[in-house]
């Protein structure tokens, strides 16, 4: 049996790939987040608005000031939306990179209890030859008495 894992240099390459796909993760729960508190931000902007209109020209620059936070809040949920998707798949992608590393884990496991197991077995005949052979040294020289 060999003593290093015949697999390790793919079970680096799945791991390197792990990786990469929870930092994409990572930036796309970011970017999320950052869509998110946009969207509060813009909603409490509209919630605060001003409403004591005292002319004509206050009242279109509110009307104004409203529709823009509107198309704002439109656009943000649009990209919250897209960015969700985007989430969704980085999460997809991360599951099945975890599940390939997952899968070269278990194997290079058994593999190094298999070394481990190898090893104590030829450690045991070893100690039962050398003990044979104190056994049979020992009757001899009985013998010669």
């Amino acid at each position: 049996m060999t003593r290093t894992f015949s697999l390790a240099g793919l079970l680096r390459l799945r791991g390197i790939e792990q990786d990469q796909a929870a930092s994409n993760l990572s930036r796309a729960n970011a970017r999320s987040q950052a869509i998110h508190a946009r969207k509060s931000a813009a909603r409490l902007e509209l919630q605060d608005s001003p409403s004591d209109v005292s002319s004509a020209k206050a009242l279109h620059m509110a009307a104004i000031a409203r529709a823009s936070s509107r198309s704002m809040l439109n656009d943000l949920l649009a990209l919250e939306a897209i960015q969700n998707e985007e989430t969704a798949a980085a999460q997809a992608a991360f599951t099945e990179a975890r599940t390939r590393t997952a899968g070269l884990e278990k194997l290079e496991t058994k593999h190094n209890a298999r070394v481990a197991a190898a090893d104590l077995s030829a450690e045991q005949t070893a100690l039962d030859e050398i003990s044979a052979g104190a056994r049979h040294r020992l009757n001899e020289a009985a013998a010669a008495l």
